[in-house]
């Protein structure tokens, strides 16, 4: 979680009195990780067809809910999570 908010892969938050707002992806943090992360992302959803396995799954399964760019950003962000640890 401190990962993808130090690389600024996730929206920025507001919160005041137990109201949480979620704003949208900051461009703050390390621009490199970020600039490597998105292509990744992008270039894994377009060779989608070609794998199999639960990341996949998972990928498609966002991809009938929500549009191209959010799930970008998603995968983006576990990405980073997977090579963080």
């Amino acid at each position: 979680m401190h990962f993808a908010a130090a690389t600024g892969l996730v929206p920025r938050q507001y919160s005041i009195g137990g109201r949480t707002t979620l704003l949208g992806i900051s461009k703050r943090g390390n621009k490199k990780i970020r600039t490597l992360l998105f292509p990744c992302a992008r270039l894994f959803i377009q060779k989608l067809e070609q794998q199999s396995g639960k990341l996949v799954d998972w990928v498609r399964e966002l991809l009938c809910r929500k549009w191209n760019f959010i799930v970008i950003c998603a995968l983006a962000n576990k990405l980073g999570r997977i090579a963080w640890h």
